[in-house]
């Protein structure tokens, strides 16, 4: 039978690794960026936005999707690709995030939720997390973890550790989708070794791919690193790594060179909203006063809509006024970009120049902080 997703590296640098994730939604040139798409909608956009920017899969949320519209809903109409009108890739987070960021109850059998919606208690196990996203449909389900925020004392670390390999091993008893990949989590906090025995012991229960969680969540690069690179070091060579929760461009390039292959975060369209601009040229906010009369966009270089139509000064315009079109055409810049620098990356690991790719980028979004100045 035909795997529901497989993966071939192309071209390596080092670690770092060119490749393709084939689904039955399409191919994923890696490294990849996935725009987050938390309640089946990255916020402001619409299939025909993140298509035109260079997406080819997205994530979505299945703490989210279950309480509303709910999955048994999604289900009957098709699935989460016709309830989207999304024809790329998903893939689907466990709820595993909301563990850290909402801090429900944990026990042996599951998380207990309070409802974001209407306060009622709604209680997830691995078994149910991955009968959830087999019905939304993703191309690629992710098992149930334990995520720690960081820092924290090394005993909580392992605990938590522990019970995501015995969730992970639950997981995968129960999923059984074969049009549907299933890829376990890796934890284990900064401490190198606990990241490499929960890489190893992962790998061993067989999943098609496997995501890098706890990290981003509070440590410095540094440590971040170390431990990326333990546990990249006990995957197998000719299965997706998937960085979990990570979108800043000096980050993800660290990662790509480390030997990661797909990635997410809210970053891009987050600051998007709140009228942060990402460029190759330098990040600025678009409300600066002295850009209220800025014609030129935001890169006379990016192939973007927005670049390609409107003045900065039409994008300040938007934001200071609260106009929603301002959200979306900025979101359009920002995730054109990121998926640029990953699109780049990939080229860069091809010709074998993916130091001098991240030095020249680096150097390049240092020469300014707003537009007009160097031009």
């Amino acid at each position: 039978m035909r795997p529901a997703v497989s993966f071939r590296v192309e071209h390596t640098d080092g670690a770092a690794r060119a490749g393709v994730l084939a689904t039955s939604h399409g191919e994923v040139a890696t490294p990849a960026f996935m725009p987050v798409g938390t309640r089946g909608t990255v916020r402001a956009l619409d299939a025909r936005d993140l298509a035109e920017a260079g997406t080819a899969v997205v994530l979505a949320n299945t703490y989210h999707l279950m309480l509303r519209p709910g999955s048994e809903l999604v289900e009957r109409l098709g699935g989460l690709h016709r309830f989207m009108a999304w024809p790329g890739a998903i893939l689907t987070d466990s709820g595993g995030y909301q563990v850290l960021s909402l801090q429900p109850r944990v026990d042996e059998e599951g998380v207990v939720f309070r409802s974001a919606y209407d306060g009622a208690a709604v209680r997830l196990s691995p078994e149910e997390a991955v009968a959830v996203q087999a019905r939304l449909g993703s191309d690629i389900a992710m098992a149930l973890d334990v995520p720690v925020a960081l820092p924290a004392p090394l005993e909580q670390v392992r605990e938590a550790m522990e019970r995501t390999l015995r969730w992970a091993e639950r997981s995968a008893v129960v999923h059984g989708r074969d049009d549907q990949a299933l890829f376990g989590i890796v934890q284990g906090g900064i401490d190198p070794a606990l990241r490499a025995e929960s890489a190893a012991r992962t790998a061993a229960i067989g999943f098609a791919g496997f995501g890098i969680g706890g990290l981003a969540v509070g440590e410095v690069p540094a440590e971040r690193n170390l431990a990326l690179e333990a546990a990249v070091t006990a995957l197998p060579l000719d299965r997706v790594r998937y960085f979990m929760g990570l979108g800043d461009t000096e980050g993800v390039l660290e990662a790509v060179e480390r030997g990661c292959d797909l990635f997410d975060c809210v970053w891009p369209t987050r600051l998007a909203r709140h009228g942060r601009v990402l460029s190759r040229l330098g990040d600025y906010s678009v409300r600066r006063a002295e850009l209220a009369s800025e014609e030129g966009p935001i890169d006379p270089e990016c192939p973007c809509p927005t670049c390609r139509r409107y003045s900065v000064a039409y994008l300040r315009h938007l934001r200071v006024t609260g106009e929603l079109t301002g959200h979306r055409l900025l979101s359009i810049h920002n995730l054109t970009y990121t998926l640029g620098v990953l699109a780049g990356a990939r080229r860069a690991v091809a010709a074998g120049e993916l130091a001098a790719y991240r030095a020249g980028l680096a150097a390049s979004r240092r020469t300014r902080s707003a537009p007009g100045r160097l031009r």
